[in-house]
């Protein structure tokens, strides 16, 4: 495979975040009385604030303020996250050393906020491995639509069909292939479902499966068909 950059998402990619997301919606949730809402949590997985807010409109409709959930809700990812250290997922910090000393260029394309984003990655010591962040506010459109990929791989001077995109989400996916590039999902909160699967794209079950996928991508003796294996 003639990969000349790596872009990562990073809330359920790079960091164990989605589980704090999660965890402040749930209480939000209990804050409004609107019982379980796992399924509106999931669409708003992967994409911006203003799409989100669009979701949470639609999903909330007659059972409660949307504008003061989603108020309520970023205050409490606010306080969950706040300056600690969010922990990397597993297999993160090995696969971003593999790609440095491989002197491949990387960027992050994440739906988090700009500020946020860059306060997150810091605290958890990877900033400095990345030469672009892209944010959901630096884009008009969000996940799933591929802008956020698009404007990643302009920064990095680099064709998109070049680059390599590593996500966990269904937002995401479908955003860096839209985007037209090689995309390895590692799931985290939820399986894919069969319409994701039908996408094509490689599936891997941890951080780890990438390293092994990344060696042997590279080894001269490579197959073409590599990057189609999709794990059961």
């Amino acid at each position: 495979m003639n990969m000349t950059a790596v872009i990562f998402d990073m809330d359920g990619l790079l960091l164990d975040s989605e589980r704090l997301a999660r965890a402040a919606f749930v209480d939000t949730c209990g804050h409004f009385g609107v019982g379980d809402q796992t399924a509106l949590f999931m669409q708003c997985v992967g994409t911006n604030q203003e799409h989100g807010k669009q979701v949470l409109r639609e999903g909330l409709r007659g059972k409660a303020d949307d504008v003061a959930f989603g108020q309520l809700w970023n205050a409490k990812c606010a306080e969950y996250m706040s300056d600690a250290a969010i922990p990397l997922k597993s297999g993160a910090a090995a696969l971003l050393q593999d790609v440095r000393v491989a002197g491949i260029p990387t960027a992050v394309a994440t739906s988090t906020p700009g500020a946020r984003a860059t306060r997150m990655l810091r605290n958890s010591g990877i900033l400095q491995e990345f030469n672009v962040v892209v944010a959901g506010d630096q884009v008009q459109r969000s996940k799933p639509l591929p802008d956020i990929y698009l404007r990643a791989a302009e920064l990095l001077a680099v064709r998109p069909d070049r680059c390599l995109a590593l996500e966990d989400s269904e937002n995401g996916v479908r955003s860096a292939l839209a985007a037209g590039m090689t995309v390895i999902q590692v799931p985290d909160l939820v399986e894919p479902s069969d319409a994701v699967r039908a996408l094509g794209h490689t599936i891997l079950g941890s951080l780890h499966e990438v390293r092994e996928w990344y060696s042997a991508s590279r080894a001269p003796d490579a197959p073409r068909d590599l990057a189609v294996r999709v794990a059961p």
